[in-house]
């Protein structure tokens, strides 16, 4: 439905561009939000957006750039004056500036600053120096800063003042003379407050939870979702307050996390680009360091049928099952891998919790085994024509197989953990692989003692 109301507005803005109608173009466009208009005029031609943009109120057009993919940006960008460049730097929050210059070529970002007012350029340079994934690249610096000493009113002209230019007014922090971070006060406890004299000292929360300017950006994240925090402040080494993490940085940390695990589990180096702007080369280097390795990996398995020949040769039966003891590896060790590495990056699973993984892990491993064990061993008799031997050789396997591999796919992603990997690097690829070659060394060991070949 949203599409289609898409393709409707972007026809109708189409016509008005034809038509020159600039007026009906700016009406049409003002009824939208911010990032709906983003979204829009990335379905037109490049020549046109700057056109379109360029229709917009100042406020709009700086807050709708930021929602831009920079491909976009940075054609925006090199159509602007230096005057149309300064007033939508103006607009922009500085976190979303960091992230616009983080994306964008050398000769773009030399302008960018060239063009940013002193102060902010101050605060961008200081965001920029920060580590990778630390909560310092993700923070903003416009916020609400109080001081304990002021009154209601006080307090609600100096937000009447300058949160216009805040991300967010509903939290607004309290520092001494130092910029020390020392309470936190909601706008809902001073409109709820019943004394009329009352200063922010009487009303503000000394009990502030905030996150270093190094920590992990990850771990910010988790402690916003813990307490429901709409924004966390962020404080240096000697706790002073130096910006906020706010939601949509929040989500977007989750999306970009999210995305890179999946890539990874998926054996895929990880992109920031989306799928559509990474060329095929891009794409082929993301993908074929992960393909050689795994093939150069399932050179064991080869070993295995090359060292277990002879056996093969005196009972031809055993080929044909091959395939599903190996298919049934991978997939009971893919099952725990992802669970326990979904479980590891959202804080339910500790490093601490490996005997509790194995203990589970086994139990349930018992009951898939047994499960598979006998509906297989029932299944190869009455549909596989084989022997009573062969049909106990594989249902055997395949218990035993579902044992090893749940603690195979179990044990990995925390031992990954521990040592500095990304549990997601023992995802489903590499598990199948290590699962393969240890469900042929059990197959031919089965089959030795139970058929005597």
């Amino acid at each position: 439905m949203m599409d289609e109301i898409q393709e409707e507005l972007v026809t109708k803005i189409q016509e008005l561009l034809t038509n020159k109608d600039y007026m009906a173009l700016r009406s049409t466009m003002m009824e939208l939000q911010a990032a709906d208009i983003a979204v829009l005029l990335g379905e037109f031609p490049e020549d046109d957006i700057p056109i379109l943009f360029r229709l917009l109120p100042k406020e709009t057009a700086a807050e709708c750039f930021a929602y831009f993919e920079t491909e976009v940006q940075e054609t925006l960008i090199n159509e602007f004056s230096d005057r149309e460049l300064w007033n939508v730097i103006e607009g922009l929050f500085v976190d979303d500036m960091v992230d616009i210059i983080e994306e964008m070529p050398a000769n773009v970002v030399k302008r960018i600053i060239k063009n940013t007012p002193y102060e902010k350029r101050e605060e961008v340079n200081m965001i920029l120096r920060y580590p990778k994934n630390s909560a310092g690249t993700i923070m903003t610096t416009e916020f609400v800063e109080l001081k304990a000493w002021m009154t209601r009113e006080q307090v609600y002209r100096n937000i009447r003042e300058s949160g216009v230019e805040k991300e967010t007014v509903y939290d607004c922090y309290v520092t001494d003379a130092s910029r020390h971070l020392i309470g936190v006060i909601s706008v809902k406890d001073l409109i709820m407050s019943d004394d009329e004299d009352a200063v922010v000292d009487d009303l503000m929360e000394t009990e502030v939870i905030a996150a270093n300017v190094l920590e992990d950006r990850e771990s910010v994240v988790a402690t916003m979702k813990k307490y429901g925090f709409v924004a966390l402040p962020v404080t240096d080494g000697e706790n002073r307050l130096v910006g906020i993490v706010t939601s949509d940085d929040a989500l977007t940390v989750i999306e970009d996390e999210s995305t890179e695990d999946i890539e990874i589990m998926a054996a895929i180096t990880p992109s920031e680009k989306t799928y559509f702007k990474t060329t095929v080369f891009e794409t082929w280097k993301m993908r074929i360091p992960w393909l050689l390795f795994l093939m150069i990996s399932s050179v064991f398995t080869s070993k295995i049928l090359q060292y277990f020949e002879g056996q093969l040769t005196a009972n031809g039966a055993l080929i044909a099952f091959m395939p599903m003891l190996m298919g049934t590896a991978g997939n009971a060790g893919g099952q725990v891998s992802v669970t326990i590495i979904r479980s590891l990056s959202i804080g339910e699973v500790r490093m601490s919790d490996i005997l509790k993984i194995v203990w589970k892990e086994f139990r349930v491993s018992i009951l898939c085994g047994i499960t598979l064990a006998v509906v297989n061993f029932l299944k190869m008799l009455a549909v596989d024509n084989v022997t009573i031997g062969v049909a106990l050789t594989v249902s055997l396997t395949i218990s035993l197989t579902v044992v090893v591999a749940k603690f195979i796919g179990g044990i990995l992603p925390v031992i990954a953990k521990r040592i500095g990997f990304d549990p997601a690097v023992m995802a489903s690829p590499f598990i199948t692989t290590i699962c393969d070659a240890v469900s042929l060394l059990l197959y031919f060991r089965v089959a030795s003692i139970i058929l005597g070949i």
